[in-house]
Parts: structure tokens; sequence; C-alpha cells
């Protein structure tokens, strides 16, 4: 008997624990989750500094400039980025100034060099310069831990390190991180139709694609794939390599060998090596999906046809090595769409078409179906962006209608 895909799911992420910790080089850390709080050893910024290329200037001596009247200042020095100012700025005075140097004592402001111009000279040190329009206290000045303080939490556990963050840990002073580690996913295709991508198919063969597919995703996934060979339709070697699996991976995706045929022996060898808690799945295509452990690593059987075992891992084993990588984030985000053409299918079981979403001229998202939906076929999953998800029970969905879609163009956690 098949279980609902809620139920399937439910019984698969319970047997996946969040992995241990690993500490990785910063980069190493991008797109990953932060096992630990992140502290900073400095104040960001560290000192006060020019926001702006111009003048650091006393802001009430030009209180009164405009550019017909210019208030005309004294220019001590030239402070770039990396040095530190010699001088303190009087009544009267400024200091020429680059974008990211540390503000001069006396300072609180300072004036884009645009609205400035030098008297009988370039405006350099030893100069005068003439400004051209009022300031502010602190217009176009950085100050001193202005972002971040020395102490403060700036990236939490469980945070997703992104461009941005890697950047805030850099400057904090972090160049290794805590994070959670990827899990390592055996690859395991069986069947005796298959042979090997640099093979020419004679008759009755295939190649194996499904290694190749399933490795990449789980790559997009955060996992690690650990693509095994192929394994022939024999009891004896589908015991060794899932025993194999278990010993090194930590998580097992196998493809083909699930269903009751006399050549099947996945089922068979995952009950002699450890437990089988489900075979079959409510859910087109796909329904022979197998979800069990062998001595506590997860194993979860994919369909041998190409697109059910796309589409099962999308909507089991994508998910379960998120929560094993720490993300708090599991599922691809779901929209309500316009179908553009009618739709079919049987009630008793929940349907995920391939489909691609284009916005309309009035800006709805209008789902199509990508092309002819065998579960052999892989050309409509590639293109196609999203999974029309047509709930049991409903036979008949007609244009025009709204359902659910899963966008696959859209990372988990985007709203």
């Amino acid at each position: 008997m098949s279980v609902t895909v809620e139920e399937a799911r439910r019984v698969l992420f319970a047997r996946c624990a969040r992995l241990e910790p690993e500490n990785v080089r910063l980069l190493d850390a991008l797109g990953r989750v932060l096992a630990a709080d992140a502290v900073s050893d400095v104040d960001v910024a560290p000192f006060d500094n020019s926001a702006m290329d111009g003048y650091a200037v006393r802001a009430q001596d030009v209180a009164g400039a405009e550019r017909g009247t210019p208030v005309e200042l004294d220019v001590l020095e030239h402070i770039a980025a990396g040095a530190w100012p010699e001088a303190e700025v009087g009544p009267g005075q400024a200091s020429r100034i680059m974008t990211g140097a540390p503000m001069p004592g006396g300072a609180d402001a300072v004036v884009m060099v645009e609205y400035t111009n030098g008297v009988g000279g370039d405006g350099g040190a030893g100069g005068r310069v003439a400004v051209e329009r009022p300031l502010t206290g602190g217009e176009n000045v950085r100050r001193r831990g202005e972002e971040v303080s020395a102490g403060d939490v700036v990236l939490s556990a469980g945070d997703v390190v992104g461009p941005a963050a890697i950047g805030l840990l850099a400057s904090t002073g972090h160049d290794t991180v805590d994070v959670f580690r990827r899990p390592e996913v055996a690859v395991v295709s069986t069947g005796d139709e298959l042979v090997e991508v640099r093979e020419k198919p004679g008759p009755g063969k295939i190649r194996n694609s499904n290694s190749y597919s399933i490795a990449a995703q789980v790559s997009l996934a955060g996992g690690v794939p650990l693509r095994f060979p192929i394994v022939p339709d024999d009891i004896e070697a589908t015991r060794q390599a899932l025993s194999r699996a278990a010993d090194e991976a930590d998580f097992i995706v196998a493809s083909g060998g699930v269903s009751v045929g006399d050549f099947d022996f996945v089922k068979p060898v995952l009950e002699e090596l450890g437990e089988m808690e489900y075979c079959r799945v409510a859910m087109r295509p796909g329904n022979p999906q197998t979800m069990g452990s062998i001595r506590g690593v997860p194993f979860f059987g994919l369909p041998g046809n190409p697109t059910s075992t796309y589409v099962g891992f999308e909507i089991f084993v994508r998910p379960a090595l998120r929560l094993m990588q720490g993300f708090s984030s599991l599922d691809r985000p779901v929209v309500r769409v316009i179908l553009a053409h009618d739709v079919k299918k049987r009630p008793d079981r929940r349907y995920y078409f391939r489909a691609r979403l284009e916005r309309d001229d009035d800006g709805r998202l209008v789902a199509s179906l990508s092309g002819r939906q065998s579960s052999a076929l892989l050309t409509a999953a590639h293109r196609g962006n999203c999974l029309l998800v047509l709930p049991e029970g409903e036979e008949r969905f007609e244009a025009g209608s709204e359902v659910d879609a899963m966008r696959l163009d859209t990372e988990e956690g985007t709203p």
C-alpha cells in the first residue's frame, strides 16, 4: 500500500540527523550554514573615516557657503586611504581626504570634491579651497563602530553564509569558520541494462545517465556525491554495494531495482542489511519510492526511469540533505499559477507535471507543460522551471484555473 507524500517525507526526515560541525577556510564556507556564532575582534569601521573624496572640514565654518558665495579654507594636508592625519583641522582650515581615509581631529564633516574649487591652484596641501555648499555635522563621515563593535556577534549559528557574510567575516578577523558538514552521498545505480557513458549501448542496453543526474542534484543540494560503479542485477553484488555505501557515506541514494520485478534486489537486500520503512508513495511519476536505513545510514531508493528519479530527488532527497546541513528552509518555493491549457490526471495520487512558468502581459504567472510527460524522458524537466503539483482526488484541471507550482529555478527560503 502506498503512503502519502507527507508521510513519506516525515519518516525520511526523522532518520536524517544534522551532521557535526567542521572548521573550514572562509571561502569554503560560501553557501553553508554556520554552526557557531561569529564574534568581531574589532570595531567596524575601526576609526572615523570619509565616505567620499573631498575635504574634511568643520561644518560650522561652511554654514553659509553657496555656489555664488563660497567659503574659502586653507588646505593643511592630503590624507590618503591607509595614511594617518598629521594635523588637526582648526577654524578656517580643511584637509583634502580620500574615501576610506581617517578623519583628522577637529573636522566633523566631508564636503564632496564636486562642490569645491581650488583657489589659485589645484586645492592641494598648502593652497586654498572654495567650498560651495553648506554641511551638517557628520555628513559623509562613517563613524567608528557604525556597523559592528568589538565583541559583537556579527553572524549567528544557523545563518547561511553568502557573499556579503564572507566580507563581514573577513572584516571581523575570521579566516576560518565552523559550519555544518556537507553529507557524503553514495550514488548507486543498478541494472544489467546499464552501460557506462563512454560506451555505445548495444541491444537492450542504455547508458547510466541516472548516476550523473543524481550526482549533479546532490552537488546542487550541497552534498558530496560518491558515484559507485554500476551494480548488476545480482543479489550478492547488490549486497556488497549497499554494505560498502553504508560504510563510506552519510546518505545512500539508489536508482533502479526498487520495484517488484524478478531482478529487483534492492528491497530484499535493504531488509536484510537494515530496515525498510516504505516502498510506495502515492505520487506520479515515481510510485516506487523506497526508504529505509542501513546501520543507521538513511537510504532512499528512486525508480529507474530518469524523470521519476529527477522528481523523487527534488521532493524527498534534496530537502533531506539540506536538513542534514543545518538549513532551516528545506523546500523550494511554491506559488499559485494559472494553467495555460487543460490538464488531466488520475484521481488516486498526486501528480508532479514538468512545466514552464512565464509572466503574461498582466504580470501573472502562467504555466504550460514543457514537453511529453513520460517518466522515461528528461526533456520536459530540462525545458521546465517548475513542477505543477496537482492534488489527489481530482481528475481535470481546466485552462485558466489556479494550481500550485514548485519553482525549481528559485532557492529555498526565497519569498
